[in-house]
């Protein structure tokens, strides 16, 4: 959690909490969809996360990216912002949020071999058919437009 996240959740205690962020939308060379399965033990995700204050959407989804995966990306395309009480999430800490995500089609330029956060368990790509559920109800003609 940032040090911006944090302060708020100082004056505002587990209170639900709208949250600006982005996530990536990330596909192989045969069209699998990238997803982080998460440490904390909450499933399967698209790399993601809150956009920081002074931060674009683009570079936040460029610094999340790299964070959880280690890939060096540009976003390509926006996919569709998604938002209201079905991106309502609980974390196991009692922490409330909606989020309001803008999804990016985004294209891998480098690897670096590693993930630089905790919050990454493993990566793996899924084909369509082999989606495991996912925190939030993003749509699958989104994901593999």
């Amino acid at each position: 959690m940032t040090s911006y996240l944090m302060e708020l959740r100082g004056l505002i205690g587990s209170r639900l909490l709208l949250l600006p962020s982005v996530a990536a939308v990330i596909h192989d060379h045969a069209g699998n969809l990238l997803l982080q399965e998460k440490a904390s033990g909450e499933g399967w995700s698209l790399p993601a996360g809150a956009i920081e204050p002074g931060e674009t959407p683009q570079e936040a989804v460029i610094r999340e990216v790299m964070e959880e995966t280690g890939l060096t990306v540009t976003p390509t395309a926006i996919l569709g912002v998604f938002g209201g009480k079905e991106f309502r999430y609980t974390y196991p800490n009692g922490d409330q949020v909606e989020y309001v995500v803008t999804l990016f089609r985004c294209q891998i330029l480098a690897d670096q071999g590693s993930w630089t956060d905790n919050e990454t368990k493993s990566l793996r790509y899924f084909a369509r058919e082999d989606m495991p559920p996912l925190a939030l109800p993003y749509p699958l003609s989104a994901l593999f437009s």
